[in-house]
């Protein structure tokens, strides 16, 4: 063992009370991390180099290991020890991001995804997943035109966000990361940063949990990525009963439909989980009640705004990106 790789040894393994202080998730072992992280070292000149220039970088990195509850082992792919800004970078990739949404219960499962040119993609309407046609073996699915992720809650509803490539680039160029002109990961690992992009975008609409906001809140600060959304806007406490007022108002499938529709305009920008599933709450409440109304022997006579049996009674729009 080198001197250079036995002193930044050393330094890691001096983390362990600051590991064990910190630590999010009980699975988590330090004498693996600690190996983990010395093998990455190990197999890197440039890396152990820069660790060797500031070695707090590293005591950061796995004491931020701990912190977040994320693992350095290769086989689970979620985080790797990398060499960015003149220092060493805990950096956790999309699938550290879902992970830990599974991990910390915010959702039950989630897939992001880059649509080529060549694919087929087409949004399935409310709480259904999207249809994703894609030849995986091909070697020219054409530029890439956007990316999405699709998450299912514990409440059993599928959630979709969206992104065309234009708007995931007009956020990269704003990233202190890309506007350096240093050596970025949106110029080395570009589709993995563009499903990151997303999902940092969708992670607002899934029920909080500390561990995945100090992750996203750590890549895009320490973390250097510099992936930075506008500020969620204060929600105006009084969509919630304007919207409902419009539901109960609705008499037909078509009207509830429509509301729906314009609603989620109003919904969406303020990335408000608990008012978007309060009013699906009472759409779908409302549709079952036209639904029993419609079907009773006691209905009145047909005024003209009956509703079409092949409609449904709730909406069928999907809860895609804010």
């Amino acid at each position: 063992m080198s001197n250079a790789l036995a002193l930044v040894s050393q330094d890691i393994y001096d983390t362990r009370s600051a590991f064990d202080a910190v630590l999010t998730d009980k699975s988590l072992s330090f004498e693996r991390e600690a190996g983990f992280a010395i093998q990455i070292l190990q197999n890197s000149e440039y890396a152990l180099g820069l660790a060797m220039n500031n070695r707090q970088s590293v005591v950061n990195a796995v004491t931020n290991i701990a912190a977040i509850g994320i693992s350095l082992n290769p086989a689970k792919k979620q985080a790797y020890l990398v060499p960015r800004d003149k220092k060493i970078c805990l950096d956790i990739s999309y699938i550290g991001l879902l992970d830990l949404a599974v991990a910390s219960n915010s959702i039950r499962w989630g897939q992001a995804e880059l649509v080529h040119k060549g694919d087929s993609f087409q949004l399935n309407g409310f709480d259904k997943p999207p249809t994703h046609g894609r030849d995986p073996f091909s070697s020219d699915r054409g530029e890439i035109v956007g990316a999405y992720v699709v998450v299912k809650t514990h409440d059993g509803d599928y959630l979709t966000t969206t992104m065309g490539i234009a708007e995931i680039y007009a956020i990269r160029d704003r990233s202190e990361s890309f506007k350096s002109g240093k050596k970025s990961p949106w110029k080395t690992d570009p589709g993995e940063m563009i499903k990151k992009t997303v999902i940092k975008r969708a992670f607002k609409m899934w029920p909080k949990t500390d561990r995945l906001d100090h992750a996203v809140e750590y890549l895009n600060t320490d973390g250097g990525e510099g992936i930075n959304f506008d500020s969620k806007p204060v929600t105006d406490p009084e969509i919630l009963p304007r919207l409902r007022q419009m539901v109960d108002q609705a008499e037909t499938a078509d009207q509830l439909k429509k509301i729906w529709e314009e609603g989620l305009k109003a919904v969406k920008p303020t990335g408000d989980l608990t008012l978007y599933n309060a009013f699906k709450d009472a759409v779908a409440t409302r549709g079952a009640t036209i639904r029993d109304r419609e079907m009773s022997p006691e209905t009145p006579p047909d005024d003209g705004n009956t509703i079409d049996e092949h409609q449904p009674g709730q909406p069928e729009t999907a809860w895609e990106e804010q």
